[in-house]
């Protein structure tokens, strides 16, 4: 039996110019000099070691990675992330959905976050033009391309624009598939069939993004650092979109966890950083170490000495001993893990902070040793 489904077709979708927002990028943002307003004996001590640990980590060509949710970005730290790259502190940043799509918005009209609420009240929640058509045109080209799903969307913004290939070029590759590559032949079916759903000229598109240089992304592309998104289906305002294409998600996806996973691989004495990921950081890690450390086992090897930080707003009063596992609602959620990364031979803490605070402190710190 075939379930019925929406047809995206018959949606109103209005220009992102129509649409209020919450945040400006150019008023909004955190400069890399504003001192964080926590100045707490436990923040420092924590900030202190995580910047000892970072610096061995770089001069020993491990792996730091800095995984963050949506808030980050819409918080306005996109500059302080860029000169953690721009200086070389980290070598892998991830996000979800949420945050590839605040990260696009700012650069590609200055503004983001719109009113929840009041939209789905209306119809409007998530059915704006722009931001619907180009990051699944990104994706879709990525995935044409064998790029992941940040670096399809890095792409498209440090190039401000994405080249659209021909019928013809599409067609090519689809019955030229004998090598066995019947992936690339996939994602070519993929692309023919939006060409002809939505008109697309062969070509390059060009796509202004005024705003380029508060993009966390694009700099990461333009940089090379693997910048890594890690959605779920059906939870971003780009869904909601007809030009949205299932496999073509699945496939830049699907890229970025093995990328992911591949710098886990090298976090041995490394550092994990998640901020205000309470989801997708804790459910993406605990596969990739699993898988890291069942190929260093086959080597008679075992990851030891990593080190993971989870900063969120929240303090946790969990008792342990009393309480045993705590629920979902409780920050002490995060720590389910605890004791099983410390028998893997990590060690993690938690800290309460902002995620401003945190991100300003530990560059900061960082720059002051650099």
């Amino acid at each position: 039996m075939l379930y019925p489904q929406l047809d995206r077709m018959k949606l109103h979708i209005k220009p992102l110019s129509a649409r209020k927002n919450k945040v400006v990028i150019e008023r909004d943002h955190i400069p890399v000099d504003q001192l964080p307003q926590n100045t707490s004996e436990i923040f420092q001590a924590v900030i202190n070691d995580t910047v000892d640990r970072i610096k061995k980590a770089r001069k020993n060509g491990s792996s730091v990675m800095l995984t963050f949710g949506a808030h980050s970005i819409k918080n306005g730290t996109g500059p302080i992330l860029i000169k953690l790259m721009e200086e070389g502190w980290v070598t892998h940043l991830a996000t979800n959905g949420a945050g590839i799509i605040h990260d696009w918005e700012f650069a590609f009209q200055g503004e983001s976050s719109e009113d929840v609420k009041a939209n789905v009240d209306r119809g409007e929640f998530g059915t704006w033009e722009e931001t619907g058509k180009y990051i699944n045109l990104a994706i879709l080209i990525g995935a044409y391309e064998g790029k992941g799903y940040g670096e399809s969307v890095g792409s498209m913004v440090e190039k401000e624009g994405v080249n659209i290939p021909s019928e013809e070029e599409v067609k090519e590759r689809v019955t030229n598939y004998e090598s066995g590559d019947y992936e690339k032949a996939a994602a070519a079916l993929d692309v023919l069939d939006n060409i002809r759903k939505f008109d697309l000229k062969p070509g390059w598109m060009p796509i202004p993004f005024p705003f380029k240089k508060y993009c966390v992304q694009a700099a990461a592309y333009r940089l090379g650092i693997p910048f890594t998104g890690h959605p779920m289906f059906g939870h971003d305002i780009i869904y909601t979109h007809p030009m949205n294409h299932g496999a073509a998600i699945g496939r830049t996806a699907q890229r970025d966890f093995l990328t992911f996973a591949h710098s886990v691989n090298n976090l041995d004495n490394g550092v994990y950083l998640s901020v205000g990921s309470a989801v997708m950081s804790p459910m993406i890690f605990e596969k990739s170490l699993s898988m890291s450390q069942n190929l260093h086992i086959q080597k008679n090897e075992h990851m030891e000495n990593h080190y993971m930080l989870i900063v969120d707003l929240a303090k946790s009063s969990w008792d342990w001993q009393k309480n045993g596992e705590p629920p979902a609602t409780d920050p002490a959620y995060y720590l389910r893990y605890l004791k099983t990364f410390n028998r893997m031979g990590g060690y993690m803490q938690y800290l309460s902070a902002d995620n401003r605070d945190f991100l300003l402190a530990l560059y900061q710190k960082l720059s002051a040793h650099n």
